[in-house]
């Protein structure tokens, strides 16, 4: 019997544990793009350009797509479907847009887990052709799920967005580049 009793113990600890550990947490992450805020923004806002800089529509080629209205508009709706467990299914819906300042998103995880999130990005000038913009993610993990914030999630989900970012600022740098490229010939 006693041995019945430790495992029983050893089994209820990570449930305790988890009533302490808060249930809500926010990630945000910022770079500065070398383009006029007007040109950022109007990039970000297109839902359907994220399948270029986000790390997680880059992470599956096969990745199942669909769209439902007109992107850049609140309602427009992005689903996606993968085999892959770490992208899953779900949908990304713009909820509101605050032209050439910010954009809001809510995110549907369907699979492998369900839950929500709401995510943004904003922009903000620094000088006439240098802007930051800032993706953030905020969300709440139930109980017993809010376990995994002990696990580093928000590093992870932190270094993602760093990675979007990244990838965002190499692609609208680019494009400025190619464009001189274009006028001088």
């Amino acid at each position: 019997m006693p041995i019945i009793f430790l495992v029983l113990i050893i089994l209820a600890i990570p449930f305790i544990v988890a009533l302490f550990v808060k249930k809500t947490y926010s990630v945000e992450r910022e770079i500065t793009i070398n383009r006029p805020k007007i040109v950022v923004f109007e990039y970000l806002k297109y839902l359907k350009n994220q399948d270029k800089y986000s790390k997680w529509a880059t992470m599956d080629p096969n990745m199942k797509k669909e769209y439902c209205g007109t992107d850049a508009t609140v309602g427009f709706v992005s689903a996606w479907e993968s085999q892959n467990k770490n992208i899953g299914k779900g949908e990304q819906k713009i909820t509101k847009i605050i032209e050439g300042k910010r954009i809001d998103f809510e995110l549907r995880f369907i699979k492998p887990f369900a839950g929500m999130a709401n995510a943004y990005m904003t922009t903000d000038s620094m000088s006439r052709n240098e802007t930051i913009v800032n993706w953030g993610f905020d969300s709440k993990m139930n109980y017993p799920m809010n376990l995994m914030l002990l696990f580093n999630i928000k590093e992870r989900i932190g270094n993602d967005l760093a990675t979007g970012l990244t990838n965002m600022k190499s692609q609208l740098e680019q494009q400025s580049l190619m464009n001189m490229q274009n006028n001088i010939r």
